[in-house]
């Protein structure tokens, strides 16, 4: 007899498999979806291997098989095993990355009646009893929690184990209706030829059965054949009508499954590629001999803001294409699949698909489905797209790979993707690209190391436009926009109160009045950072997030302003107070920045600008990125003000203005990131400017003011020179001095709990038993610190206490660890704030 061992749908923290009999006449293989028996349910699982000997003795045979294929392929087996062992996580909540939109299903608890009414009546029950039986007869059955919404009945488990232990009803367990599933849409077909189906419509009008007969004429108009909800609309035909005509042998029916494309609608022209500059060649050329080789191997492709980088990706997905193998594209931020997408439709047309949160259930089944089935080149997505079933993977791209949104924070597992794509590069042989003008400081320093191979492009690619717009041809350049960093301590001594400096106002000025776009960056949403009291101090706090509220304003469905508080962590919102709650005075004030100040102030120092605004707040609902980047793009705004969404990889021709409000918003957060954040934050959004070259093929329309209040801090002022040399060689200086990645490893383990008093012993507790551990095992490298509250230190009503974990290898320590519950455990976390 065979065995296997699944992955369990569980819930639990469990990073091992459940072992299970394969039954007689039932074949399974790796990554094969099964029914198993759990306890007293039946759960979903994934068989992640097939062994002889199975780790528990006697184990319960699988009820089923899920398909008739395997769910997920070897390959994201072991990605699978990888990701679970190497950031401690549950092992089916790795597997979960790689299946299907859908699959999982919660487990439910059926019952059954065994007795009819008449023979129910006849015996002698307690009225909650009957009740409860009579309804289950009455519904033939029905799932224990529809039991407790229709009934409300007073103890009610006791009542139903009660009517089971004397054989009335019949417990049964499985699983809940899929959540989405194919889409098919029922069309009507004339089943005889034109003359008969005339004549019948004739004949059925003399009868009287006008709707019949208006569906065969309709159905003759359209030619033959169309959907049974458009018969209904037009011609009144409702099922009965149908039901007629096909018992008559007038019409057929039949279902047809219908795609639910993101991308219908949209029209790509297809574009030559054009030609490669000689930076761009030699990078290309070392891409291209290893996907001729078919060997693994890791590129750092760092090009400044502006470089083709793009360009050398469409290339090597062209080698792919042409090998027989098909590739992944992934972008940090949903903001940017629209414009990503466009460049690769326009070489690849047809074979493009898009996985991201941002589309529906049902869009995500059918291109997820699509991709498994072969039917696209490239997959482009956020970091999940990662695991997208592609079939004869041959190439992984990861655009801006700088960017934290690449690391999972919630749920588990908390992966990064860089990480999980350099494995899966491993495992399948194939190459894999880091993109970035901006790169990792670890990332950068494995390619000194030489782990990864670096590539520079260090020209920018400038298209040249004549005086209507067009594209005349392209040229390149080292030189990058003219930074002016402004200190706007001098600025108030100077008597300038406003938010924008001297120098900001002037090149503002100046870009409105040639009819040219700029971008105005701040990394914080709402009107004012937090508001206060001016005579007692006191600032309003989020009950539940200890932090303070942010003022915004905002308009309702009438189209009037409204004022509110709002809690950045949590989302709770409240109203303003009229007076304060401390000390009773009326004089509360807005205080700090958030781009609705920004905005509200270019309305009044500039008037007949046209303003357009992009953050969180504004692109809730679907397609939102889009249409706002389309419409700036389409020159329907003349200045973009926005928060990091701004920075983040975007081709703005037409920007030749970038003003950084506050560059120090996140400089002097508590966290050993910080300064490279800023630094990533500020050239990335200075790269927007400066993209397009006159006419003449003159100097570029270019200009960035960076307003601070430390403009002599070493990441403002490398981001002001665009030098990320000169960044880096600080940045890991201080990396070194102070045992920092990419020098060593961390792991983050944080502990909540309504009472922070028991919070705090519990990790102070934990600090003890890390250290015995690490102390009894022989392990000097391992550091344990803490405890200490987090940066945020109280989130969703719950305080926190954090525990940091400084090893080559975390996992060495931490790996045998039972956490408790309200422990969350976060491998290489991307902020210790």
């Amino acid at each position: 007899m065979a065995f296997v061992e699944v992955a369990v749908n569980s819930k639990l923290p469990h990073r091992g498999t459940f072992s299970y009999a394969v039954p007689e006449g039932m074949t399974l293989g790796l990554g094969d979806g099964v029914f198993v028996p759990f306890g007293r349910r039946w759960l979903q699982g994934i068989v992640m291997d097939v062994v002889e000997v199975p780790a528990f003795a006697d184990p319960k045979p699988v009820q089923a098989r899920i398909g008739d294929r395997p769910q997920i392929s070897p390959e994201r087996v072991r990605l699978a095993h990888w990701i679970s062992d190497f950031y401690l996580a549950p092992l089916f909540s790795a597997v979960a990355l790689m299946l299907p939109p859908g699959f999982e299903r919660k487990p439910q608890t059926f019952f059954r009646p065994l007795f009819s009414l008449e023979e129910a009546e006849k015996l002698t029950l307690p009225p909650r009893q009957r009740a409860v039986l009579t309804h289950l007869i009455e519904h033939e059955g029905a799932e224990a929690k529809e039991l407790d919404r229709d009934l409300k009945v007073a103890g009610l488990s006791n009542s139903i184990s009660q009517l089971a232990v004397r054989g009335l009803v019949e417990r049964t367990y499985g699983l809940a209706r899929p959540t989405v599933r194919a889409k098919t849409v029922r069309y009507v077909r004339l089943a005889v030829p034109v003359p008969q189906a005339s004549e019948a419509a004739d004949e059925l009008a003399t009868q009287r059965r006008g709707r019949a007969s208006a569906a065969l004429r309709l159905l003759l108009d359209e030619g033959g054949t169309l959907p049974a909800s458009e018969l209904r609309l037009r011609a009144n035909a409702d099922l009965s009508v149908l039901r007629q005509l096909t018992k008559s042998g007038l019409v057929e029916l039949r279902d047809e499954t219908v795609e639910r494309d993101p991308l219908s609608g949209r029209d790509y022209g297809e574009r030559e590629a054009p030609p490669l500059t000689p930076e761009q060649a030699q990078a290309f050329a070392a891409v291209s001999a290893s996907l001729t080789a078919g060997q693994a191997r890791t590129f750092l492709l760092h090009g400044v803001t502006g470089s083709g980088k793009t360009e050398v990706y469409l290339r090597a997905l062209e080698q792919t294409i042409a090998q027989g193998k098909r590739g992944i594209v992934l972008v940090p931020e949903i903001a940017l699949t629209p414009q990503t997408v466009r460049h690769f439709a326009e070489r690849f047309p047809g074979q493009v698909a898009v996985l991201h949160s941002g589309l529906s259930q049902g869009e995500s089944f059918d291109q997820w489905h699509g991709i498994q089935a072969g039917r696209f080149a490239v997959v482009i997505g956020s970091r999940s797209a990662l695991f997208a079933p592609q079939p004869d993977l041959g190439l992984i791209v990861i655009d801006e790979e700088h960017e934290w949104t690449y690391k999972q924070q919630d749920p588990v597992p908390r992966y990064h993707a860089r990480e999980a794509a350099e494995q899966l590069g491993q495992s399948l042989n194939l190459v894999t690209i880091l993109g970035s003008a901006t790169p990792d400081v670890e990332s950068h320093q494995r390619a000194l190391w030489g782990r990864y191979q670096l590539l520079e492009l260090l020209e920018r690619v400038r298209p040249i436009l004549s005086a209507d717009g067009a594209v005349q041809g392209t040229s390149s350049s080292t030189a990058l926009p003219p930074v002016e960093v402004v200190d706007m301590r001098e600025e108030l001594k100077s008597g300038n109160r406003t938010i924008f400096s001297r120098p900001l106002q002037l090149g503002l000025n100046e870009t409105l009045e040639r009819g040219e776009q700029a971008i105005l960056f701040l990394n914080r949403r709402g009107t004012a950072g937090f508001f206060q009291c001016r005579d007692c101090g006191f600032v309003p706090q989020c009950s539940a997030c200890a932090i303070a509220l942010s003022y915004h304003k905002h308009l309702d469905s009438n189209s009037q302003e409204v004022e509110s508080l709002l809690c950045h962590q949590c989302n709770r919102r409240r109203r303003l107070f009229k007076t304060c709650p401390m000390c009773g005075s009326a004089r509360l004030r807005p205080m700090g920045l958030g781009v609705e100040r920004v905005e509200d102030s270019v309305r009044e120092v500039f008037p007949f600008a046209r303003t357009l605004r992009w953050d969180r707040d504004v692109t809730k609902g679907k397609g939102a990125h889009e249409q706002i980047l389309a419409s700036f793009m389409n020159g329907e705004a003349d200045i973009l003000i926005g928060t990091q969404m701004v920075a983040k990889g975007l081709d703005l021709p037409a920007v030749t203005l970038v003003g950084v409000i506050s560059a120090d918003v996140g400089l002097h957060i508590p966290d050993f990131r910080s300064a490279e954040r800023t630094f990533q934050l500020l050239t990335q959004v200075a790269g927007r400017a400066g993209r397009t070259l006159s006419e003449d093929g003159g100097p570029p329309r270019g200009q960035v003011v960076i307003q601070t209040y430390t403009p002599d801090n070493y990441a403002i002022t490398a981001a002001a020179q665009h030098d990320y040399e000169a960044f880096f060689a600080k940045e890991i200086e201080l990396r070194q001095a102070e045992a920092y990645p990419p020098f060593t490893r961390l792991a983050r383990l944080v502990f909540s709990h309504t009472n922070p008093e028991y919070g705090e012993r519990q990790a102070e507790q934990m600090v003890r038993q890390l250290r015995a551990d690490a102390a009894s095992r022989g392990l000097p490298s391992v550091e344990v610190l803490g405890p200490a509250p987090p940066h945020v230190p109280k989130w969703h009503g719950r305080f926190r206490w954090q525990v940091t974990v400084r090893s080559p290898n975390p996992a060495e320590l931490l790996g045998e660890v039972t956490l408790a519950e309200n422990w969350i455990i976060d491998i290489d976390p991307a902020s210790l704030a």
